[in-house]
């Protein structure tokens, strides 16, 4: 009987004892949950500083994934919380877009001058 070799795939190269777990990036999840405030109270304008805090707070995770060579998953929750506060802060500019929209219209077709009753000269 022959035996097949086994290709080095299945067998993971050993790990250096000074190198650290992979765990995954507490950041990732706070933006993630920061996001996902941002969407829901997006309509209420208030979206908007939560949505800037996760982008902020995503910039930094990203830095520290980079620099960690590895080491910090949760790249896909970060992304995931990227686009939800981007999309509350879509909200939050469309909300306040048509604030704006309907104000100037009631003023622009509101009454012209002072209005003075009948008898007034």
């Amino acid at each position: 009987m022959q035996a097949t070799p086994v290709p080095s795939a299945t067998y993971p190269r050993p790990r250096h004892p000074a190198d650290p777990d992979p765990v995954r990036s507490s950041k990732a999840a706070a933006v993630f949950a920061l996001g996902l405030v941002a969407v829901i109270t997006g309509v209420l304008v208030g979206g908007a500083v939560p949505a800037t805090v996760a982008l902020l707070l995503g910039r930094q995770a990203r830095r520290e994934a980079y620099d960690s060579r590895g080491y910090l998953t949760g790249a896909i929750w970060l992304r995931r919380g990227e686009r939800l506060a981007w999309t509350g802060l879509l909200l939050a500019g469309a909300v306040l877009t048509l604030a704006l929209v309907l104000g100037i219209f009631a003023w622009a077709t509101g009454p012209v001058g002072q209005d003075f009753a009948p008898g007034v000269d």
